[in-house]
């Protein structure tokens, strides 16, 4: 990094709303597995909530994001309504998709939220090719590819990488490094100590940062953010993360070290940065509590909205799939 960004109390407090959502809805959501009410599968985020909270207050309306199956929680942080979000996991009518996405398969274009699939690495090429239609309809606008460690190593990484530093493309590569490929350490399956080292072959920054510390998340994401929007290309950053939990819900993780992830849970970014906000006197117990008990009211009323929405018409498996008109 070669410039230094310091968010303002304001961003902070901003940044710690919406890592407390995502952490509360995270729990809320296992929680709801758990008692049977919804049956789904579900990948949990739970660990990284720093790192799109702090991507997302550098980040406009009008900004894409492109994220992966795990990626709920950029989606919240992006700004995807938490009724239309938990109606559509649910299967219901009133969800962002009518039910036929679920989990996995969530868009809000209204939000910039695109197109999200259950391929691993497919946000790459997803994003690079809307931010060359945002380039060629020059309004300024940036899109992010969010993605696992395990995502580098396969071919979209690298083609959309070169792709979008040959055409200067207004795209920011956002690898979160939770240090698990699925069910593989970062060890097993990667041979380069650093993914941001990969960006110098494609001849763009390549940054790493603690992505659990808002201060320095934001600085790198505000950093990426001004050079796409300038014109002057794609950046890639390194995230460094950890996720609290197996791969996918029900996961035993029994490959996981043991002492790694006790240390990272002891260590949880979320109230680290609760902490430090009411130290540094940018916050005080009662204001953060009170945003923490809007939060839980919101995702209560959320989760009693979507159970209570009707599941689609067995007509909606074929709408908005197949073309509609005569056959010539």
């Amino acid at each position: 990094m070669t410039t230094n960004y310091t968010p303002d109390a304001k961003t902070q407090l901003d940044m710690y709303r919406r890592a407390a959502l995502l952490k509360a809805n995270d729990e809320k959501s296992r929680k709801v597995i758990k008692s049977g009410r919804l049956i789904m599968p579900y990948y949990s985020y739970r660990g990284q909530e720093i790192i799109p909270s702090a991507l997302c207050s550098n980040l406009n309306d009008d900004d894409y994001l492109v994220t992966i199956y795990r990626g709920i929680h950029d989606m919240l942080a992006k700004g995807m309504p938490l009724k239309d979000l938990w109606a559509e996991i649910a299967g219901r009518v009133d969800g962002t998709c009518k039910g036929k996405g679920g989990p996995m398969h969530l868009t809000y274009p209204k939000k910039g939220i695109m197109v999200t699939t259950g391929i691993v690495g497919s946000s790459m090429p997803v994003a690079t090719g809307i931010a060359w239609g945002a380039q060629m309809d020059g309004g300024g606008r940036v899109s992010v590819a969010t993605f696992g460690d395990g995502a580098s190593n396969i071919g979209a990484f690298h083609e959309s990488l070169n792709l979008a530093s040959i055409w200067k493309l207004p795209v920011i590569f956002l690898c979160q490094n939770n240090l698990y490929a699925e069910h593989t350490t970062y060890e097993k399956g990667t041979a380069v100590d650093r993914i941001a080292d990969r960006a110098a072959a494609y001849r763009m920054p390549g940054v790493r940062v603690n992505g659990n510390d808002p201060i320095e998340m934001y600085a790198a994401a505000r950093e990426a953010v001004e050079r796409a929007r300038a014109g002057e290309g794609p950046t890639l950053i390194e995230a460094m993360t950890f996720r609290f939990h197996g791969h996918v819900f029900g996961d035993a993780d029994a490959y996981m070290d043991k002492e790694q992830k006790k240390a990272a849970m002891e260590n949880d970014p979320v109230p680290q940065l609760r902490k430090r906000l009411i130290n540094d006197g940018l916050a005080t117990e009662e204001q953060l509590s009170h945003i923490e008990k809007e939060i839980e009211d919101d995702i209560e009323a959320a989760v009693a909205f979507a159970l209570n929405s009707p599941f689609p018409e067995v007509s909606e498996l074929t709408t908005d799939v197949y073309g509609e008109g005569a056959r010539a």
